[in-house]
């Protein structure tokens, strides 16, 4: 049996070690960016990321789904077939990153992406649609999203754009970037 003593020592020894880890904590809490800390670890678990699905196709919820699934800290926090519940939803729960159709009922993408900005400025935004006109593109992408995909190159695209959006990159897919801007 070990000594009072010696367990008494033992316990003080973690109490400081687990006060200098908070402290430590605190520093990195207090140093980092709003952006850099959904990356940071606490007591060995990340974060998830939150991601908010506007899509007006039920079906290709599965699609979107089972992409982001190969990436276990991302969660999905919401599906919605409407662009206004999309915004109302996006200013409630705040998401990391928004994945949004453009035509949508109700609120178009694009008039939604402006919405979302304002009234969750820190959420980011992807544009996963089948419209692939530049003046689209370039009416999407000016309302400060960060990323433009075409549904057809989802599979290929979507986890790309995701991690490249997250990394603070703008993405645009690859038959688009060849895509004149008027």
């Amino acid at each position: 049996m070990k000594s009072p003593v010696y367990i008494n020592c033992a316990r003080i020894l973690l109490a400081r070690l687990l006060t200098r880890f908070r402290l430590l904590q605190v520093l990195v809490v207090k140093s980092a960016s709003r952006e850099q800390s959904q990356f940071k670890m606490w007591n060995s678990h990340m974060s998830p990321i939150r991601v908010l699905v506007v899509e007006d196709f039920e079906p290709f919820w599965q699609v979107i789904r089972s992409t982001l699934a190969e990436r276990p800290d991302v969660q999905i926090i919401g599906e919605l077939a409407d662009g206004m519940e999309g915004v109302h939803k996006a200013e409630v729960l705040e998401p990391d990153l928004v994945l949004l159709d453009i035509g949508l009922p109700t609120l178009n993408g694009i008039e939604a992406a402006r919405q979302i900005r304002k009234l969750a400025p820190e959420s980011k935004i992807v544009f996963l649609t089948q419209e692939s006109s530049a003046d689209v593109v370039q009416a999407a992408l000016g309302t400060g999203a960060h990323g433009y995909i075409v549904k057809s190159n989802a599979g290929s695209e979507l986890l790309e754009a995701v991690n490249a959006v997250l990394r603070g990159e703008r993405f645009v897919g690859a038959d688009l970037q060849a895509t004149p801007s008027q």
